[in-house]
Protein backbone atom coordinates (compact mmCIF):
# COMPACT_ATOMS: atom_id res chain seq x y z
CA UNK A 1 0.00 0.00 0.00
CA UNK A 2 1.19 3.87 -0.48
CA UNK A 3 0.22 5.34 3.35
CA UNK A 4 1.17 8.91 3.77
CA UNK A 5 1.66 9.81 7.73
CA UNK A 6 0.90 13.20 8.21
CA UNK A 7 3.15 14.28 10.82
CA UNK A 8 5.21 11.87 9.87
CA UNK A 9 8.57 13.09 12.00
CA UNK A 10 7.16 13.58 15.23
CA UNK A 11 7.01 11.10 18.08
CA UNK A 12 4.75 8.75 17.34
CA UNK A 13 4.89 9.69 13.20
CA UNK A 14 8.52 8.43 12.74
CA UNK A 15 7.64 5.31 14.40
CA UNK A 16 4.91 4.06 12.63
CA UNK A 17 6.72 5.10 9.51
CA UNK A 18 9.63 3.12 10.29
CA UNK A 19 7.12 0.19 11.73
CA UNK A 20 5.23 0.63 8.14
CA UNK A 21 8.40 0.63 5.63
CA UNK A 22 9.83 -2.44 7.81
CA UNK A 23 6.91 -4.29 6.25
CA UNK A 24 7.24 -3.60 2.98
CA UNK A 25 4.33 -0.57 2.57
CA UNK A 26 5.16 2.71 0.19
CA UNK A 27 5.60 5.59 3.25
CA UNK A 28 5.73 8.99 2.76
CA UNK A 29 6.36 11.04 5.67
CA UNK A 30 5.06 14.44 5.57
CA UNK A 31 5.73 17.41 7.74
CA UNK A 32 6.36 20.97 7.05
CA UNK A 33 9.87 19.68 7.32
CA UNK A 34 9.42 17.31 3.75
CA UNK A 35 7.92 20.12 2.14
CA UNK A 36 4.07 19.73 3.04
CA UNK A 37 1.56 21.78 5.09
CA UNK A 38 -1.74 20.28 5.78
CA UNK A 39 -2.55 23.73 7.47
CA UNK A 40 -1.82 25.67 4.18
CA UNK A 41 -1.94 22.37 1.48
CA UNK A 42 0.99 23.42 0.21
CA UNK A 43 2.59 20.00 -0.78
CA UNK A 44 -0.67 17.85 -0.10
CA UNK A 45 -1.91 17.62 -3.28
CA UNK A 46 1.34 15.64 -4.44
CA UNK A 47 1.93 13.52 -1.18
CA UNK A 48 -1.27 12.47 -0.80
CA UNK A 49 -1.32 11.08 -4.82
CA UNK A 50 -2.15 7.37 -5.31
CA UNK A 51 -2.56 7.18 -1.55
CA UNK A 52 -4.23 4.09 -0.35
CA UNK A 53 -4.21 5.25 3.43
CA UNK A 54 -3.77 8.66 5.41
CA UNK A 55 -2.74 8.64 8.45
CA UNK A 56 -3.26 12.27 10.40
CA UNK A 57 -0.77 12.06 13.55
CA UNK A 58 0.18 15.68 13.36
CA UNK A 59 -0.49 17.75 16.31
CA UNK A 60 -0.82 21.30 17.05
CA UNK A 61 2.29 23.65 17.42
CA UNK A 62 0.38 25.87 20.16
CA UNK A 63 -1.87 25.06 22.87
CA UNK A 64 -3.29 28.36 22.67
CA UNK A 65 -6.90 28.55 21.95
CA UNK A 66 -7.36 29.66 18.40
CA UNK A 67 -4.31 28.93 17.25
CA UNK A 68 -5.01 25.33 18.10
CA UNK A 69 -8.38 25.75 16.44
CA UNK A 70 -7.11 26.77 13.33
CA UNK A 71 -4.50 24.38 12.89
CA UNK A 72 -6.99 21.65 13.20
CA UNK A 73 -10.14 22.94 11.36
CA UNK A 74 -7.84 23.78 8.65
CA UNK A 75 -5.38 20.81 8.52
CA UNK A 76 -8.70 18.32 9.06
CA UNK A 77 -10.48 20.13 5.36
CA UNK A 78 -7.88 20.19 3.10
CA UNK A 79 -6.93 16.78 4.17
CA UNK A 80 -10.47 15.52 3.52
CA UNK A 81 -10.76 17.35 0.10
CA UNK A 82 -7.72 15.87 -1.39
CA UNK A 83 -8.98 12.58 -0.01
CA UNK A 84 -12.25 12.65 -1.76
CA UNK A 85 -10.50 13.56 -5.11
CA UNK A 86 -7.99 10.89 -4.78
CA UNK A 87 -10.66 8.21 -3.72
CA UNK A 88 -8.62 7.52 -0.55
CA UNK A 89 -9.79 4.48 1.63
CA UNK A 90 -9.08 4.84 5.09
CA UNK A 91 -8.34 7.87 6.82
CA UNK A 92 -6.35 7.38 10.68
CA UNK A 93 -6.49 10.35 12.74
CA UNK A 94 -4.75 10.39 16.13
CA UNK A 95 -6.65 11.85 18.76
CA UNK A 96 -6.59 11.63 22.98
CA UNK A 97 -8.92 9.83 25.24
CA UNK A 98 -11.44 11.94 27.37
CA UNK A 99 -11.12 14.38 24.34
CA UNK A 100 -15.18 15.25 24.41
CA UNK A 101 -15.36 15.58 28.50
CA UNK A 102 -11.77 18.01 28.47
CA UNK A 103 -14.19 20.82 26.54
CA UNK A 104 -12.85 23.23 29.25
CA UNK A 105 -10.04 23.21 27.03
CA UNK A 106 -9.87 24.97 23.93
CA UNK A 107 -6.70 23.04 22.50
CA UNK A 108 -9.60 19.91 23.14
CA UNK A 109 -12.70 21.84 21.60
CA UNK A 110 -10.40 21.78 18.77
CA UNK A 111 -9.90 18.25 18.43
CA UNK A 112 -13.20 17.16 19.10
CA UNK A 113 -14.04 19.78 16.37
CA UNK A 114 -10.94 17.61 13.90
CA UNK A 115 -12.73 14.47 15.14
CA UNK A 116 -16.40 15.78 13.86
CA UNK A 117 -14.99 17.15 10.57
CA UNK A 118 -13.49 13.79 9.89
CA UNK A 119 -16.68 12.35 10.95
CA UNK A 120 -18.39 13.94 8.60
CA UNK A 121 -16.26 14.26 5.67
CA UNK A 122 -17.35 10.89 3.47
CA UNK A 123 -14.00 9.23 3.77
CA UNK A 124 -14.08 5.84 5.52
CA UNK A 125 -12.35 6.66 8.68
CA UNK A 126 -11.07 5.24 12.25
CA UNK A 127 -10.44 7.64 15.01
CA UNK A 128 -8.10 6.17 17.49
CA UNK A 129 -8.07 7.62 21.29
CA UNK A 130 -5.01 7.48 23.18
CA UNK A 131 -4.41 8.08 27.02
CA UNK A 132 -1.32 10.20 27.70
CA UNK A 133 1.89 8.94 27.13
CA UNK A 134 4.71 8.12 29.52
CA UNK A 135 6.99 10.67 27.52
CA UNK A 136 4.85 13.98 28.86
CA UNK A 137 4.91 12.70 32.06
CA UNK A 138 7.65 14.97 32.58
CA UNK A 139 5.18 18.00 31.12
CA UNK A 140 2.68 16.99 33.32
CA UNK A 141 4.78 17.93 36.09
CA UNK A 142 6.49 20.59 35.15
CA UNK A 143 2.69 21.96 34.22
CA UNK A 144 1.64 20.57 37.87
CA UNK A 145 4.93 21.82 40.36
CA UNK A 146 3.26 25.06 42.08
CA UNK A 147 4.35 26.37 45.47
CA UNK A 148 7.43 23.95 45.88
CA UNK A 149 5.06 20.92 45.31
CA UNK A 150 3.46 19.27 42.06
CA UNK A 151 -0.05 19.34 42.88
CA UNK A 152 -2.40 16.65 40.84
CA UNK A 153 -6.06 16.06 40.85
CA UNK A 154 -7.41 12.66 42.49
CA UNK A 155 -8.02 11.00 38.93
CA UNK A 156 -7.76 7.53 37.70
CA UNK A 157 -4.82 7.44 35.12
CA UNK A 158 -3.73 5.01 32.69
CA UNK A 159 -0.87 6.38 30.43
CA UNK A 160 0.71 4.42 27.64
CA UNK A 161 4.01 4.03 25.73
CA UNK A 162 4.76 5.89 22.21
CA UNK A 163 5.83 2.82 20.88
CA UNK A 164 2.68 0.98 21.71
CA UNK A 165 0.77 3.59 20.48
CA UNK A 166 2.87 3.18 16.69
CA UNK A 167 1.66 -0.70 16.89
CA UNK A 168 -1.59 0.06 17.68
CA UNK A 169 -1.93 2.84 14.54
CA UNK A 170 -0.19 0.13 12.91
CA UNK A 171 -2.88 -2.76 13.61
CA UNK A 172 -5.62 0.02 12.04
CA UNK A 173 -3.53 0.36 9.40
CA UNK A 174 -3.34 -2.93 8.40
CA UNK A 175 -7.05 -3.29 8.96
CA UNK A 176 -10.81 -1.93 8.01
CA UNK A 177 -11.96 1.32 8.66
CA UNK A 178 -14.60 0.85 11.44
CA UNK A 179 -16.19 4.33 11.06
CA UNK A 180 -16.05 5.06 14.49
CA UNK A 181 -13.54 5.46 17.24
CA UNK A 182 -11.43 3.05 19.01
CA UNK A 183 -9.54 4.03 22.56
CA UNK A 184 -6.12 2.58 22.97
CA UNK A 185 -4.05 2.76 26.81
CA UNK A 186 -1.59 1.18 28.24
CA UNK A 187 -1.69 -2.46 30.75
CA UNK A 188 -1.62 -0.70 34.07
CA UNK A 189 -4.69 2.03 35.84
CA UNK A 190 -3.70 3.44 38.65
CA UNK A 191 -3.75 6.96 40.17
CA UNK A 192 -2.32 10.45 38.62
CA UNK A 193 -0.36 10.53 41.73
CA UNK A 194 0.60 7.52 42.16
CA UNK A 195 1.96 6.98 38.65
CA UNK A 196 3.61 10.57 38.46
CA UNK A 197 5.29 9.42 42.27
CA UNK A 198 6.60 6.29 40.54
CA UNK A 199 7.98 7.81 37.63
CA UNK A 200 9.86 10.98 39.79
CA UNK A 201 11.14 8.27 42.36
CA UNK A 202 12.75 6.12 39.21
CA UNK A 203 14.02 9.31 38.02
CA UNK A 204 15.39 9.79 40.98
CA UNK A 205 13.57 13.45 41.48
CA UNK A 206 12.57 13.60 45.44
CA UNK A 207 9.62 16.10 45.24
CA UNK A 208 6.43 15.88 47.30
CA UNK A 209 3.68 15.13 45.47
CA UNK A 210 0.38 16.64 46.51
CA UNK A 211 -3.01 15.60 45.96
CA UNK A 212 -5.23 18.33 45.62
CA UNK A 213 -9.04 17.94 43.90
CA UNK A 214 -9.37 21.26 42.85
CA UNK A 215 -5.31 21.36 41.08
CA UNK A 216 -6.29 21.32 37.08
CA UNK A 217 -4.84 19.82 34.36
CA UNK A 218 -3.07 21.04 32.32
CA UNK A 219 -5.53 24.08 33.03
CA UNK A 220 -8.83 21.68 32.33
CA UNK A 221 -11.06 20.67 35.54
CA UNK A 222 -11.67 16.87 35.44
CA UNK A 223 -13.18 14.40 37.34
CA UNK A 224 -12.14 10.71 38.49
CA UNK A 225 -12.72 9.65 35.12
CA UNK A 226 -11.87 11.90 32.91
CA UNK A 227 -8.62 10.64 31.59
CA UNK A 228 -9.52 7.22 31.11
CA UNK A 229 -10.95 4.89 28.53
CA UNK A 230 -14.20 3.11 28.88
CA UNK A 231 -15.13 -0.90 28.13
CA UNK A 232 -13.56 -2.44 25.02
CA UNK A 233 -10.12 -0.25 25.40
CA UNK A 234 -7.02 -1.71 23.44
CA UNK A 235 -4.52 -2.56 25.76
CA UNK A 236 -0.95 -2.33 24.74
CA UNK A 237 1.55 -3.98 26.45
CA UNK A 238 4.40 -1.99 27.49
CA UNK A 239 4.26 -0.83 31.66
CA UNK A 240 5.62 2.29 33.22
CA UNK A 241 8.81 -0.15 34.71
CA UNK A 242 9.45 -1.14 31.42
CA UNK A 243 9.09 1.81 29.73
CA UNK A 244 11.62 3.52 32.14
CA UNK A 245 14.38 0.75 32.01
CA UNK A 246 14.10 0.96 27.85
CA UNK A 247 14.23 4.72 28.14
CA UNK A 248 17.41 4.81 30.79
CA UNK A 249 19.52 2.75 28.11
Amino acid sequence: MKIVVIGGNGLIGAKLVGRLKDRGHDVIAASPRTGVNAVTGEGLDEALKGANVVVDVSNAPSFEDQAAMEFFQNSARNIAAIEIAEGIHHHIALSVVGTDRLQESGYFRAKLVQETLIKSAGVPYTIVRATQFFEFLDSIVSFSFVENAIRLPAAAFQPIAAGDVAAALEEVVLGEPVNGAVEIAGPDRGTLTGIVESYLRATGDTRSIVTDPNAPYFGVSIDELSLVPGQGARLQPTTLQQWLQKSSH
